[in-house]
């Protein structure tokens, strides 16, 4: 039986799009009865259509080499570098052919972009026009070093060398990455929203629900193309930059966001997420998560998330494999880790807690980034003031009542809205009919834990 739709995506290099190559797409999309598009994670377009329409995208599939880059946030979220742009360019056109791996090129300093989700990851060196390599071969998480700086000059011959080499499996030498490349810490720039930054504006668009529609984005070409913009970015966030707009030209822009209602101000602990591409699951976990940190005021800065394997974060979620194809989704399991120092480029995970709930994780996630900032928080910048000038606050515990059946919990400030239990109703409240969400056990079953104690 054929699939009744197709996606389509199309890569762009390093993220830059030509304001008049995507008008041509977004006019065929248009004509394949196409409302609404998506960006992925690799800064590509990501379109689904029928089968019978996928033939119309013929000339512009997966034909550009699967490139991520850190070139749209050069001039606003990096500065005082030797990689310019020019730079950047003369690279992509070294890697100019029908590469089967996915390439990252990436500043040293940059946080914006992922270092290591590609196959072949070339990272600025401290000195101009060398560069680190870190490789990994495919369907593996093991990363690995070359041995030295390599010379701008030589990323094009050395890439195709060793992407025969990777797709063969064959041996090659390398060292451990930490000791060949230093990570910068951790700070995710704010990415959205109107920005000045010298003379000129940018413009930053972030969607919740990843979708943008046809007839929006058709808008924006449109001025682009009237105000000799040539350049649009698709960054690994699943958004679009917008540089170089002058001061003359911002109504025009503000009329666009207007007429569709875009929104271009969300809340920072909503932008730092890497969601899979195409996954409605994984958004509605990502929503279900942000409304408890919403709810508790959860600070998240200095700290990424993501959801599902082979995701770029410092807090990783993952289900869990279901024993049986027809489980319930109240019955599914997640696992939570995180990486050693935190920082999102590390590739190394330990885990924090396993088998858990969904109506769970919003605290276990909240306990872990508490325990990210008193590890970064240990030194005092004023020695002494704080100890002479605040009196000790003692520990305050919160209790929660546990199903002894399931292990399921009632939080009180959570509440239980699948059964129209208000938050922050009180245990001793709950109606004598109450259930385990879960496993129906009987209210009066439930024993106060404390949740340092939670048993998992």
């Amino acid at each position: 039986m054929l699939k009744k739709t197709q996606t389509i995506q199309i890569n762009f290099t390093g993220g830059i799009i030509s304001p008049g190559h995507l008008l041509s797409i977004l006019e065929i999309a248009e004509t394949a009865k196409v409302s609404e598009v998506r960006f992925g994670q690799r800064q590509q377009l990501i379109i689904e259509v029928s089968s019978q329409t996928a033939p119309l995208f013929a000339d512009h599939v997966s034909k550009t080499p699967n490139i991520i880059s850190s070139y749209p946030a050069t001039g606003i979220f990096i500065s005082n570098t030797w990689l310019s742009e020019g730079i950047y360019k003369d690279v992509f056109e070294m890697l100019n052919w029908e590469s089967k791996l996915k390439i990252n090129v990436c500043d040293s300093r940059n946080t914006f972009t992922p270092f290591f989700t590609g196959h072949l990851n070339w990272i600025a060196g401290a000195q101009p026009n060398y560069w680190h390599l870190v490789f990994r071969y495919p369907k593996s998480n093991q990363l690995f070093a070359w041995p030295e700086q390599l010379y701008t000059n030589h990323i094009g011959e050395l890439s195709r060398q060793l992407e025969t080499q990777l797709l063969n499996n064959e041996p090659i030498q390398g060292v451990p990455v930490e000791k060949e490349v230093k990570l910068p810490d951790f700070h995710l720039p704010y990415y959205e929203g109107f920005n000045k930054y010298d003379q000129y504006y940018w413009l930053g668009i972030y969607r919740r629900d990843e979708y943008f529609p046809v007839s929006f984005l058709k808008g924006l070409c449109h001025i682009c193309l009237e105000t000799k913009t040539g350049q649009l970015y698709a960054t690994p966030w699943k958004s679009l930059i917008i540089r170089n707009i002058e001061q003359e030209h911002r109504p025009l822009w503000d009329y666009l966001l207007g007429k569709y209602g875009i929104n271009v101000r969300h809340a920072a602990n909503e932008l730092n997420w890497q969601i899979p591409d195409n996954n409605e699951d994984a958004l509605v976990l990502k929503r279900h998560i942000i409304r408890h940190f919403d709810n508790a005021d959860v600070r998240t800065y200095g700290l990424c998330f993501s959801v599902g394997h082979h995701c770029f974060g410092s807090i990783v979620i993952t289900q869990q494999e279901a024993k049986y194809k027809t489980v319930l989704k109240g019955q599914l399991r997640y696992d939570i880790s995180y990486t050693p120092d935190f920082n999102p480029n590390s590739g190394t995970l330990i885990n924090y807690r396993s088998g858990v709930a969904k109506e769970h994780l919003g605290p276990y996630i909240t306990s872990l980034c508490k325990y990210f900032y008193e590890r970064h928080n240990t030194d005092d910048p004023l020695p002494g003031y704080v100890a002479a000038h605040t009196a000790p606050i003692p520990p305050v515990e919160k209790y929660v009542h546990q199903c002894p059946a399931c292990l399921s919990i009632y939080d009180e400030q959570v509440g239980d809205p699948d059964q129209s239990i208000a938050p922050n109703t009180p245990f001793d409240q709950l109606p004598d009919h109450y259930q385990c969400s879960l496993c129906e056990g009987p209210v009066k079953a439930f024993n106060k834990v404390a949740y340092s104690a939670l048993l998992v």
